[in-house]
């Protein structure tokens, strides 16, 4: 599942590249299995997200505002998503559509003295935690598959919820709509048991009218390896690459041509499972952290994916890949 979560301090979001350092994709959402097609039916997937997110530490965040140490961020957030897969072919491929909504809980703590867009200052320290909804996510993907070789095309947006507020530090919607596409291969051997994974799309941000602020264009490369060491678990890596081709707009942009970058990895661990009638059940484990960033948060986050989707009618000469949505 991809699960996009926007941590933002309304009142610091052009201290970083991309509003408030975080943009609509949540790099490492894609991993392990992506581009496997499933079975036709409905899954129902669900994913916790806990990210920590460090930006300043005593740096000055941005010229024109005396940021005297930095802001530190948390969230707690739950996706659920159900979607569903058709039995006919489009494109010679297997179409599948879901949407999710992410409710969850978020907390902002900043140690600055600060300018905000509309002249609102804030000195010392300030905190704010509020338990929230996330925008609402559409996803649509076209699978492939060809022996061990599999593919993918996917198209993924959001609807506002109305929930972003421009006076509270702690949001979980983006303030914007954005739409994000891309393409994904798998590679999954059931001879050697290796498998590999990547994901690489772009997304594109609206203007966030409460800010006259719009984000660049971001670029996103995910990918996973790993092994299984039994019929029904697998081990490995996962990391992601993320950068930010073109600079930020709008009167809200104050520091101009101001590009993002981060690299993550982390380790992985899937399992497979027969849950009820007619559903096989798949958990993954993984988590990230930052090992090299460039005007955006340093983070760290656990991602819990639980998903179950329609078995396969005999027993699958390939493990079937979970849905993914943010």
């Amino acid at each position: 599942m991809v699960l996009i979560v926007c941590i933002s301090a309304s009142s610091t979001d052009h201290a970083k590249a991309d509003a408030g350092g975080v943009g609509f994709w949540l790099p490492g959402s894609m991993g392990s299995l992506s581009a496997v097609p499933g079975q036709a039916g409905w899954s129902f997937t669900t994913v916790y997200l806990h990210l920590e997110a460090n930006a300043g530490g005593g740096k000055e965040l941005q010229n024109n505002a005396a940021i005297v140490s930095g802001l530190h961020a948390r969230a707690d957030a739950v996706g659920f998503l159900p979607a569903y897969t058709f039995e006919t072919p489009v494109l010679g491929g297997q179409l599948t559509v879901g949407a999710a909504g992410v409710p969850g809980n978020v907390g902002v703590n900043i140690g600055a003295t600060l300018t905000g867009p509309r002249g609102n200052q804030i000195s010392g320290n300030a905190h704010d935690e509020r338990t929230t909804f996330a925008d609402v996510y559409y996803l649509t993907t076209l699978k492939w598959n060809q022996g061990v070789n599999n593919f993918m095309w996917y198209v993924l947006g959001n609807i506002p919820s109305g929930t972003y507020d421009t006076t509270r530090l702690a949001n979980l919607s983006t303030g914007y709509t954005a739409v994000d596409s891309g393409v994904g291969y798998t590679y999954l051997n059931p001879q050697t048991g290796h498998e590999l994974s990547a994901v690489a799309g772009f997304t594109y941000s609206g203007m966030n009218d409460a800010l006259q602020y719009r984000n660049g264009i971001d670029f996103h490369f995910d990918w996973a390896a790993s092994h299984f060491v039994s019929k029904s678990v697998h081990v490995g890596i996962a990391g992601y690459v993320y950068q930010q081709v073109t600079g930020d707009s709008g009167a809200g942009a104050k520091l101009g041509d101001f590009k993002g970058h981060s690299v993550g990895i982390g380790p992985q661990i899937g399992i497979f499972f027969p849950a009820f009638e007619g559903y096989t059940g798949y958990l993954n484990i993984r988590g990230y952290w930052d090992v090299a960033t460039e005007n955006r948060p340093t983070t760290q986050f656990a991602m819990v994916t639980l998903s179950f989707a329609p078995s396969a009618p005999e027993k699958p000469a390939t493990p079937r890949g979970p849905r993914h949505l943010k």
